[in-house]
């Protein structure tokens, strides 16, 4: 192998790890406050309010972190479209980190009262900031690090940060759920954020190693290649990509929070399922995303991006009614098989959900494009999901409504996805190196 190419493969695989691995702790961070929402943050910081009430509040501030999403893709998406990719990806860790560790000591309301509500939320807020960043930066550091062909796979591997951060989100809150709910409640869930300080500390020291993006370093070397502000040439050149990106990614957005937040919810509360065997369904879950996202993305490079997305796409339309159904036999085993093909058919489109949009941008405003797209959809429609599906849940008096709005989100995604494969085709990015080529990751719907 000639020097150069060994070079450049070094570079790739060094920042195709630092992506998975720093975006594995940052979903660890945010699936953790997602499992804390279902199980205790009602009772410890709403105490005053009704069961369902408090529930309804909790997913509130779960919310809360993805409204302030959009925020950080933009503050985030104006520094790394103008300064570089790296230093960006090392401050949103920072940032989560930081969050997280704070909420593992803060008082609850039985200490201080309405101030602890109040605090939660402003550090959900920075939690939401610091991933509005982080997301579209580690796309982007692991896509145009790599060969052209070879993208696809590199954005398969930053989305296994999210099962791989679920695996040990639950891994924890497993080992800490044994404690008597005494204990559990004072102090068990308070572990898993406490440890998110030391998985910091291990993503910074690799990610601090990688050296800037391919793509980035050609472009700045071109005249006037790097806008002023990338949000107002975003909009002035690719608005509509923005929009069909925010439809493009509402599943993959939603669907963790179907299954990890509102279903464990639902089904340790309403079904009367216990919360060990929840987290243990949904550890498994994880792992089996883990393992599947990989062939997914392998299975890609031979039909094709787009086509395997959509075929992903209805089938998990088809199965969404025997999901539910399944779901609502309060027995483990049928919930886990329900959940099974939830995840094994929508895990299939989310693996290659980074590099579809990291290729529907020009690299000259393309973190702006990716992250905003990716966190306008988080706030309007991902983050909101636990709480409408709750809502629908508790007015629709079962969850019928429930699966409607499931199946509602499938279809915007199923339609944007083709939508935007079609307008991909009048993209061409002017860097050097990329010529005038077709953006990767998007091959055409056959």
């Amino acid at each position: 192998m000639p020097p150069a190419t060994s070079t450049a493969g070094r570079k790739a695989r060094r920042a195709t790890t630092a992506s998975f691995i720093g975006t594995a702790v940052e979903w660890y961070d945010f699936y953790i406050y997602g499992t804390a929402t279902a199980l205790v943050f009602g009772k410890l910081f709403f105490p005053t309010a009704s069961p369902a009430a408090g529930t309804l509040a909790a997913f509130a501030t779960f919310w809360v972190g993805f409204l302030a999403r959009p925020l950080g893709g933009l503050i985030f998406g104006h520094i790394g479209d103008r300064m570089g990719r790296k230093n960006v990806l090392v401050t949103t860790l920072i940032l989560m980190g930081s969050a997280t560790t704070l909420i593992g000591v803060l008082p609850t309301h039985a200490t201080i009262g309405v101030a602890a509500p109040v605090l939660l939320v402003l550090l959900r807020a920075v939690q939401g900031i610091a991933v509005g960043g982080e997301w579209g930066g580690a796309v982007l550091m692991a896509t145009e690090n790599t060969d052209p062909k070879r993208r696809g796979l590199a954005g398969m591997w930053v989305q296994q940060g999210s099962p791989a951060g679920s695996v040990l989100a639950s891994l924890v809150f497993i080992a800490v759920g044994h404690l008597p709910d005494d204990a559990f409640l004072s102090w068990g869930w308070r572990v898993p954020f406490l440890l998110s300080a030391v998985l910091v500390v291990i993503g910074l020291v690799i990610r601090l190693k990688v050296s800037e993006s391919t793509d980035f370093e050609a472009a700045r070397k071109q005249e006037d290649a790097v806008p002023k502000i990338p949000v107002v040439e975003l909009f002035r050149t690719s608005w509509p990509l923005v929009l069909l990106g925010v439809g493009a990614s509402a599943m993959g957005i939603s669907s963790a929070y179907f299954t990890n937040t509102f279903v464990l919810s639902w089904a340790t509360s309403d079904l009367g399922v216990h919360r060990q065997t929840m987290l243990d369904i949904l550890l498994i879950l994880a792992v089996m995303q883990f393992l599947w996202q990989p062939l997914a993305a392998t299975l890609a490079q031979r039909v094709g991006t787009v086509r395997l997305m959509a075929g992903a796409l209805i089938a998990n339309i088809v199965v969404a009614v025997p999901m539910f159904l399944l779901i609502a036999t309060r027995d483990s085993t049928l919930i886990g098989v329900g959940l099974a093909l939830g995840v094994l058919t929508g895990c299939s489109y989310y693996a290659l959900l980074a590099g579809f949009l990291s290729g529907a941008f020009p690299v000259r405003v393309r973190y702006t494009g990716v992250s905003l797209a990716y966190q306008l959809c988080s706030t309007v429609i991902g983050g909101s999901t636990p709480l409408v599906a709750q809502w629908l849940l508790t007015r629709g008096g079962g969850h019928w409504p429930v699966v409607s709005y499931y199946i509602a989100l499938l279809l915007l995604t199923t339609v944007c996805v083709l939508a935007l494969a079609r307008q991909r085709s009048g993209i061409r990015d002017d860097a050097p190196g990329t010529g005038t080529r077709e953006p990767e990751g998007l091959p055409t719907v056959a």
